[in-house]
């Protein structure tokens, strides 16, 4: 009779064998789609989703950088980005911890459709916003809600690599009950001395035993909190109210805003440009007309299915054009970096820089980004 294998040795069915050589790095130009393998309930609107390949792979990325969910819901094609709240320091999974937003279209789905061994088309990863970076010696953190998705990334990564940096983390919640991955980062604190957990509650919750701080962060709150800012590298990542109020607060303090980074989805610094389409041998590239501003070349882009029709100088991008124009196309990073405002072109030709948001083979097949898609044509498009 047969001996089974014992839980953990190599041949065992239930858990990988560690002693195999490491696996190849993930690539969605190889593989786009992710299984979810594990969903936590954090708080009570806040869910992390655990996401692994279908074959074993390694993940690579800068702690802080995020993915972009193509899904489908309701008969459109919807895509999100999430910022990974793993770090590459545990490379065989990765996850994204998502709140809960009313109205919202994909936060609902996620939270009330997405299973245990559903899987996902995915983009990326991407994004310029990483300690990792730029590193220093000194940070101070600064999230609000579930802006802390990559802050947490970046101090699970200082964790596991036995970093020595000093760092100031500060949590920003509505209410005690609120607070996101609070035992993790208190037993994170017990093994890195040098760092140093603050949060703060706009309010106090009946029964709790929250015994932070109260109210909204604010100049005097923060100035007691980090009396040493000045010295620090701050990164920040929160609802847009939240960060403008921190950056206004530290540029009109004198802050060098050379050290202070915010994560948002308009990423003006990404990494340099990946692919270039270029018109194809033969191509016609005459300008229809010219930019009554510059002089530049101009080119005609239609909407094929709206029947929209409207000028496009070669210095802009379509999406520019288009907004410009009056006309609403979906985006949202408007750098190349999410794949939101992917479209598919019909006829002409042009000159696309991104930064990791298509797919190579996507724009063999004619896809193009119109946010970082610039022009040399007169362009058709299946909008």
């Amino acid at each position: 009779m047969p001996t089974a294998a014992l839980p953990g040795s190599p041949g065992s069915p239930d858990l990988p064998d560690f002693t195999a050589p490491a696996p190849p790095p993930w690539s969605t130009e190889q593989d786009h789609r992710l299984r979810c393998v594990h969903i936590r309930q954090e708080t009570h609107d806040v869910k992390t989703f655990v996401l692994a390949p279908r074959a074993p792979r390694s993940f690579r990325y800068l702690p802080g950088q995020f993915i972009t969910l193509e899904l489908d819901i309701a008969g459109r094609r919807i895509n999100r980005c999430y910022t990974l709240s793993s770090t590459p320091t545990r490379p065989d999974l990765v996850s994204i911890t998502v709140k809960r937003v009313p109205g919202g279209p994909v936060s609902n789905w996620l939270h009330e459709q997405l299973r245990v061994g559903m899987a996902l088309d995915v983009l990326g990863p991407g994004g310029a916003f990483s300690c990792f970076a730029a590193p220093a010696q000194r940070y101070l953190f600064l999230s609000g809600g579930s802006g802390i998705t990559p802050l947490m990334s970046m101090a699970r990564a200082l964790h596991d690599l036995g970093s020595d940096a000093d760092i100031l983390f500060v949590h920003c919640a509505r209410s005690p009950a609120d607070v996101l991955f609070s035992d993790e980062l208190g037993l994170m604190a017990r093994h890195m001395p040098h760092l140093r957990l603050a949060t703060v509650c706009e309010q106090q919750a009946p029964g709790s035993a929250y015994a932070g701080h109260l109210g909204r962060l604010d100049a005097a709150l923060l100035a007691r909190i980090a009396p040493d800012l000045q010295q620090r590298d701050i990164y920040t990542c929160g609802p847009a109210p939240f960060m403008a109020a921190i950056h206004a607060y530290l540029s009109g303090a004198g802050f060098p805003m050379a050290r202070y980074r915010q994560e948002s989805f308009a990423f003006e610094s990404l990494a340099q440009p990946v692919a270039t389409a270029l018109p194809a041998a033969g191509a016609s590239t005459a300008p229809a007309n010219a930019s009554p501003r510059t002089g530049a070349p101009a080119y005609q882009v239609r909407l094929q299915k709206t029947g929209h029709q409207f000028d496009c100088p070669a210095e802009q991008t379509l999406l520019q054009a288009a907004i410009a124009a009056g006309l609403r196309l979906p985006f949202s990073c408007t750098s190349g970096a999410c794949g939101t405002c992917k479209s598919k072109k019909i006829a002409g030709q042009v000159r696309i820089e991104h930064a990791g948001g298509i797919r190579q083979r996507e724009i063999d097949q004619g896809w193009i980004l119109p946010c970082c898609s610039k022009p040399l044509s007169d362009i058709v498009l299946d909008r």
